[in-house]
């Protein structure tokens, strides 16, 4: 705090014009000043609030004495008052809880010298244990695992109230396949010659982090034009069209166009304010579409399609045909399959792993506990773990680093199977507030694990693609659903809104395609580029969501949402898979090999 002098005062009263020409007076604002612990302009600015408050009186010693009885007793007053409420509410941490017990203990005996025993009541031995301690003391410290779970960083010691009271606790909400006798259990020893990896290798996948926060509007322009034009070549060789031609020029024939669907403003998209986006070869030119007539259409910024229709004028392009994308070749097994080959039990979790009202874990123990008693061979385990919208950590009322707390919950899941001995695939998310906020994201960094335990963990990037015993898995924990179902237009279709989304993702061929994308969404066209991308159409599609939990058969690929583990302050869902490679029928149709899914309540 800066010392106040006479002069400094004398400089902010002249700025407000108030005239002081007397010592003594200004000695005693000095004096009030380091009473009040307040500096010269904010002791002039209360003198003039005051002073405008009693018509205008004048700055005398007498005028100084009603002026300190009146405001400023009161505001040291109303600041002390502050200060021992905020010592009393501020949040515990597990390094607090000590000195609380001990101060809760102090409190009890001194209660109990003062008491009175009541009739008939009969006086305890004067045992002293050999470590004593208080009912509520006992209370606090009783379960080890307060200790070492990752509850122990929430700073309110009560659990959710509402999570603990959930209903309908391990029930099935959505079925697929031959669930009818399927037994949920990994193999007799879970994990043990599976085949994990990421597809296109660790040399061609995203491994760990990289600079961004820079990129140049012609490199995005690069990276969308390269989307038009692959996208494009596979809509004509698919649907043999000769060529495609500039939709900017007046025709008085139908021309056959492709472009990148766009909205010709900052708002929604709707049927009247489409554009098409030409690639380069066509002209690079902004083209208004007619969707009138035709019968059915689902379309979204930032889609690639080819169109029949007439520009009569170049000004505007009336669609008569739209062609549909196409989607990518699936996976095909080198290794044949062996026939006693058992099928893998995947599970599949999302998080939050915590409830909205606090920061225990307890989902997420109640997860690792489903993991313990049905023994999957590989858990899919999905961010954010450290969730970025979770109220605690937006008010900063967290006692640990984050990091820590990442830690400590990564710990704990792998200490906490290591029964079972099943994989572990971990898969950041864009609200996990420890690690880069990015996309495409790189994989967490775990330097803390021991070998043991690395055997069993595989950290990957959002979005991926995994190879697990010769099925493919596609991967993202950006919420694509929610995003993509806020933009789309539909007309006719006839199928739900979801299947939509899903079967553009396919053909599009991109974990998001959507462009631009939403706000909370920090896009690297570059990294996106190489990475985001599908190198083909994989088996099951993991896509979790703030939406509603499904299993669906897209285009022969099975697609999951499990639902995040909790939805607010109550439990939410999770999913899991039977999946078994299979050679082709006799027939030369590809089998679908999950075997069955289900979507579980936790």
């Amino acid at each position: 705090m800066a010392q106040v002098t006479g002069e400094s005062l004398q400089t902010e009263l002249d700025m407000f014009g108030i005239q002081c020409q007397e010592d003594a007076v200004l000695d005693k604002m000095v004096e009030l000043c380091i009473c009040s612990r307040i500096q010269a302009d904010e002791m002039v600015l209360e003198w003039v609030a005051y002073s405008s408050t009693k018509n205008g009186v004048k700055l005398t010693t007498d005028a100084l004495e009603q002026f300190d009885h009146e405001v400023l007793n009161k505001r040291s007053q109303s600041k002390k008052n502050f200060r021992k409420e905020e010592a009393r509410n501020r949040t515990r941490d597990i390094h607090s809880l000590p000195d609380l017990i001990k101060a809760v203990e102090e409190e009890e005996s001194l209660l109990d010298a003062y008491s009175t025993p009541g009739k008939g009541s009969q006086k305890r031995a004067l045992t002293t244990p050999e470590h004593p301690r208080s009912k509520r003391g006992a209370a606090l410290l009783s379960s080890p695992g307060l200790l070492l779970s990752p509850a122990s960083f929430s700073p309110s010691a009560t659990p959710s109230q509402k999570y603990s009271q959930r209903g309908a606790k391990g029930e099935v909400v959505v079925s697929f396949g031959a669930v009818q006798g399927t037994r949920w259990a990994g193999r007799q020893t879970p994990g043990a010659g599976v085949q994990l990896e990421l597809l296109e290798g660790p040399e061609d996948s995203l491994c760990c982090s990289y600079k961004y926060m820079f990129q140049r509007l012609r490199d995005v322009r690069n990276v969308l034009t390269e989307k038009i034009e692959e996208l494009g070549d596979g809509l004509r060789s698919h649907f043999n069209i000769e060529e495609f031609a500039p939709a900017s020029l007046p025709a008085q024939d139908s021309i056959t166009v492709v472009g990148q669907i766009c909205c010709d403003s900052n708002g929604k998209l709707n049927a009247h304010s489409v554009l098409l986006e030409e690639g380069p070869e066509q002209g690079g030119q902004q083209v208004p579409l007619d969707l009138s007539e035709l019968k059915e259409y689902s379309l979204f910024p930032g889609q690639v399609v080819a169109l029949d229709g007439m520009n009569t004028t170049g000004k505007k392009l009336m669609a008569s045909k739209l062609y549909e994308g196409v989607p990518l070749p699936f996976y095909s097994a080198e290794v044949k399959m062996e026939e006693d080959e058992e099928p893998v039990n995947v599970l599949v979790a999302c998080g939050p792993y915590t409830p909205s009202d606090n920061l225990t874990f307890d989902p997420l123990l109640d997860l690792i506990n489903v993991i313990v008693k049905d023994r999957p061979d590989v858990c899919l385990l999905l961010g954010p773990f450290v969730d970025s919208k979770h109220e605690q950590i937006e008010k900063a009322q967290v006692t640990e680093t984050f990091e820590a707390i990442f830690s400590r919950c990564i710990e704990s899941i792998v200490d906490g199977t290591k029964s079972v001995g099943c994989r572990l695939v971990f898969v950041p998310s864009q609200r996990d507030i420890h690690h880069h906020f990015i996309y495409p994201q790189p994989p967490f960094t775990l330097p803390n694990l021991s070998k043991d335990q690395a055997q069993r963990v595989t950290l990957v990037p959002d979005p991926c693609t995994l190879l697990l015993d010769g099925v493919t898995f596609g991967l993202t924990s950006t919420d694509i659903l929610f995003h993509m179902g806020a933009e789309e237009i539909s007309c006719g279709t006839g199928t739900d809104r979801f299947s939509r989304i899903l079967k553009h993702m396919l053909t599009q061929r991109s974990y998001y395609p959507l462009y631009p994308p939403v706000d909370e969404v920090n896009m690297d066209y570059e990294k996106f580029q190489s990475f985001g991308q599908m190198p083909l159409t994989p088996d099951v599609l993991i896509v979790p969501s703030e939406l509603r939990y499904f299993v669906k058969d897209v285009v022969g690929c099975v697609c999951v949402n499990p639902g995040r583990l909790t939805k607010g302050q109550v439990g939410g869902t999770y999913g899991r898979l039977l999946i078994q490679r299979s050679a082709a029928s006799e027939g030369g149709s590809r089998l679908v090999p999950c075997l069955a899914a289900q979507v579980v309540k936790i």
